[in-house]
C-alpha cells in the first residue's frame, strides 16, 4: 500500500473508532449499534480495491477487538471486516468512480447484513450466544437500517478523501518537476529569454574588457 493510503486509512479508522465507542455506542439504540468503522472500511474498499480493502478491514477490526469495552475474543471482528473489505473491494468499478448512489447503498446494506451474520457465525463457533438472546433477525434489520441512514453522511466523504489522496497534487508536482522545467526551457518562455539576455551581457562585458586591454596596450606603447 502507498504511504498516503496508509496514512489516510489509519486516520479515518481511528476517528471512526473513537466516534463509535464514545458516541454511537452510548446512544442505547434498540438492536445493533451503528457501525461507523464498517462504513469507513466500505468507503475505502470501494476506492482502493479488494487487496487494500482486506488489509484495511483486518486492521480496523483488530483495533475494534482491542478497544474497550471489548467483550469478545480478539481477532473475531478482524476476521469479519477482513472478509467484508475484500468482498466490497470486488465491487470497485474499473474507473474508480460510481455512476449512481444506488450502488453504494446496496453495498452498505449487504455489508451490514454480511458483517452481522459473519460476526454471529464466528461467535457461535466460539460459544458466544448473545445473538440468540437478542434475536438475529432483529439485529440484521436494525444493523441495515442504522448503517443505511448513516451511510449518506459518511461513505461519499470517505470516498472523496480516498480519491483525493490517490491524486495527491504535491506528489504529482514532485514527480513532474523535471518535465515542467524542461517544458519551460523548451517553450520560448521567459526562462530562455533570460538566459539569452544573460549570455549577451556576458559577451558584451568580455568584449569591453578586451577592448580596454587593447587600449591600455596602445597607451603603453
Amino acid at each position: 500500500m502507498k504511504f498516503n493510503r496508509i496514512l489516510l486509512s489509519a486516520t479515518l479508522i481511528v476517528v471512526a473508532l473513537v466516534v463509535q465507542v464514545s458516541v454511537l455506542a452510548r446512544l442505547q439504540l434498540p438492536g445493533a449499534v451503528p457501525d461507523l468503522v464498517l462504513l469507513t472500511v466500505v468507503g475505502l474498499a470501494l476506492v482502493y480495491g479488494p487487496v487494500s480493502g482486506s488489509l484495511i478491514g483486518f486492521t480496523a477490526g483488530l483495533l475494534s477487538d482491542l478497544a474497550p469495552p471489548a467483550d469478545h475474543a480478539a481477532g473475531r471482528y478482524a476476521l469479519v471486516l477482513c472478509v467484508i473489505g475484500y468482498l466490497v473491494g470486488l465491487a470497485k468499478p474499473d474507473n474508480g468512480r460510481l455512476t449512481s448512489a444506488s450502488g453504494p447503498m446496496a453495498v452498505v446494506v449487504a455489508a451490514a447484513l454480511g458483517s452481522t451474520l459473519l460476526y454471529a457465525g464466528v461467535g457461535a463457533l466460539v460459544g458466544d450466544t448473545a445473538a440468540r438472546h437478542v434475536g438475529l433477525g432483529f439485529l440484521l434489520f436494525t444493523a441495515a437500517v442504522y448503517d443505511l441512514l448513516l451511510a449518506p453522511f459518511t461513505v461519499p466523504l470517505i470516498m472523496a478523501l480516498a480519491r483525493r489522496a490517490e491524486n495527491d497534487p504535491l506528489a504529482d508536482a514532485g514527480g513532474n518537476g523535471a518535465d515542467v522545467a524542461s517544458g519551460w526551457l523548451s517553450s520560448g518562455t521567459g526562462l530562455r529569454i533570460g538566459a539569452q539576455r544573460g549570455g549577451l551581457r556576458v559577451k558584451a562585458a568580455r568584449s569591453r574588457a578586451s577592448r580596454a586591454g587593447r587600449i591600455k596596450g596602445v597607451k603603453r606603447l
